[in-house]
């Protein structure tokens, strides 16, 4: 992690991105068992892109943790729910959880729950492009790219062009 805080506008999901691969690679050495499982959409994203660096493109899976979200009956069901995809067996697996921004750990629990729904992974690691801080529950990212500072009232969101590049843009709510 970075000795300075980057201001969220100077951020280059590109180059965090290439820095969380490197990252997840060294600490996958020699794993047994290995899976990539992307939280939608952001981390699904970077899931399906460090798939195809890993050549994991069967051992690929996506969770949607709306219907797992503890404050579901408070905020209701959002427009663009996808269905969750585990296409291999969870047993016994090492399974690397990827989202795109963490923060009060809530989406993090939530994906674990609905990922024990599927059978027991011998070992869960957590990825996260960004930790904007903010943590509700005791989640920390086992890598992670960059930290950074953001207000309440602020939100950083990936998003994916047509050729694949990420971008990071900051959102006033």
């Amino acid at each position: 992690m970075s000795t300075t805080t980057p201001t969220p506008s100077a951020l280059d999901a590109e180059a965090l991105y290439r820095k969380l691969a490197q990252q997840v690679k060294a600490g996958l050495q020699g794993a047994p068992n290995v899976a990539l499982v992307g939280i939608h959409s952001g981390g699904a994203w970077l899931a399906e892109r460090l798939a195809d660096e890993l050549k994991l493109g069967e051992r690929l899976g996506f969770i949607d943790v709306s219907f797992y979200r503890d404050d579901f009956a408070e905020k209701g069901l959002r427009s663009d729910v996808k269905p969750s995809q585990i296409p291999f067996d969870v047993e016994g697996a090492t399974i690397v959880l990827i989202d795109d921004v963490l923060y009060t750990g809530r989406t993090t629990r939530a994906a674990v729950n609905e990922l024990f729904d599927y059978g027991r992974p011998a070992r869960v690691l957590l990825a996260a492009l960004v930790d904007r801080g903010g943590r509700e529950l005791p989640i920390a990212a086992d890598f992670l790219a960059e930290t950074v500072t953001l207000s309440k009232q602020e939100n950083l969101q990936l998003q994916r062009a047509d050729d694949g590049r990420f971008s990071l843009t900051v959102v006033h709510a």
